[in-house]
């Protein structure tokens, strides 16, 4: 027997994520109801995945639940909010039970690791769109935004960069997951948004954002609400193995400058703060990288090894503008 939407939410949804005692009224109502804690200010953010664009049709729905509620959280890390609630609107062709079991896991596994409950969202049919909307909350003033960045602040990122866009040209290339490293496939498929890393820098860095349409791309958005220029080194990007093999076998630049999808955070820093670096990266175990530093001007100048300047031939993945679907 089909469910029925009402079925549906109950069924897969009414107990996704951990319980939470802000949340006064939680999903089966007109509204959800929560408390925001005295002296914060909510953060919201939302994103929309639609098949065909922004994952592959025939993804793994467990990575497509795990995907949907992170690329949300790498958002909420970038600002150093704490994420509490998120919603959910999915539009569906049918009510695929296994479909929707394994969906549900891979969101809920996610949502219970940071403690966040899932409190409201909508079910239609149509064909499969995704989107989520995700809350949090950071006290008062202390936001990490993209206008902070000041004239000699350093540059740095955390993770590797590239490896997404390397997974998603050897599926294109391949037609199938076969050849594709799993190692890659995760990063593409299961990105790791970077919440502790956001909390931590709150405290000490003058501006971030989250990579997800490229390097060149997201710092350029930093850029230009700081009104500063940049300066990067290209031997100084953090690199994977595979991913350094297929930029010096003729891959470029592009791949971990613009290809998007890494969902690690950019963000700048005081120099005064450089020496706390170190030590947030063994705490956190995670790999953060200098790369650049801002300087005067508007324009980001990526410099090559020997001196040269390297531009991109685009800067990074924007709809209506890039044809090229997942």
């Amino acid at each position: 027997m089909a469910l029925g939407e009402f079925e549906l939410i109950r069924h897969y949804f009414s107990e996704t994520g951990g319980t939470r005692g802000d949340v006064i009224l939680g999903v089966g109502d007109d509204c959800a109801l929560v408390r925001i804690p005295e002296g914060m200010q909510l953060a919201l953010t939302i994103d929309t995945l639609v098949a065909g664009v922004h994952f592959f049709p025939d993804v793994d729905p467990e990575a497509l639940g795990h995907k949907a509620l992170a690329v949300n959280l790498s958002d909420l890390a970038a600002m150093g909010a704490t994420p509490a609630w998120v919603t959910l609107a999915l539009t569906l062709p049918d009510a695929d039970a296994d479909w929707l079991a394994a969906f549900s896991g891979g969101f809920a596994k996610l949502a219970e690791r940071f403690g966040i409950q899932l409190i409201g969202g909508d079910t239609t049919k149509g064909p499969l769109t995704i989107t989520v909307q995700a809350h949090g909350w950071l006290p008062v003033g202390q936001a990490l935004r993209r206008s902070g960045a000041q004239i000699g602040d350093l540059i740095y990122v955390t993770g590797t960069l590239g490896d997404a866009g390397l997974a998603l040209r050897h599926r294109l290339a391949e037609g199938s997951w076969q050849f594709v490293a799993p190692a890659l496939r995760k990063r593409l498929e299961r990105p790791e948004p970077r919440i502790e890393a956001g909390l931590l820098l709150r405290e000490i860095a003058s501006a971030a954002i989250d990579i997800s349409d490229g390097l060149v791309a997201d710092l350029g958005h930093v850029l230009q609400a700081s009104s500063c220029g940049a300066q990067i080194r290209l031997d100084q990007i953090p690199l994977s193995g595979p991913v350094a093999s297929a930029v010096a076998s003729g891959a470029g630049w592009q791949l971990p400058l613009s290809s998007g999808d890494d969902y690690e955070l950019c963000f700048t820093l005081p120099p005064d703060h450089q020496q706390e670096i170190p030590r947030l990266s063994d705490r956190l175990e995670l790999t953060i990288t200098q790369i650049g530093r801002i300087e005067v001007g508007s324009e980001l100048r990526c410099v090559q090894a020997d001196g040269t300047l390297w531009q991109p031939e685009q800067s990074g993945y924007e709809h209506f503008q890039d044809d090229d679907e997942t």
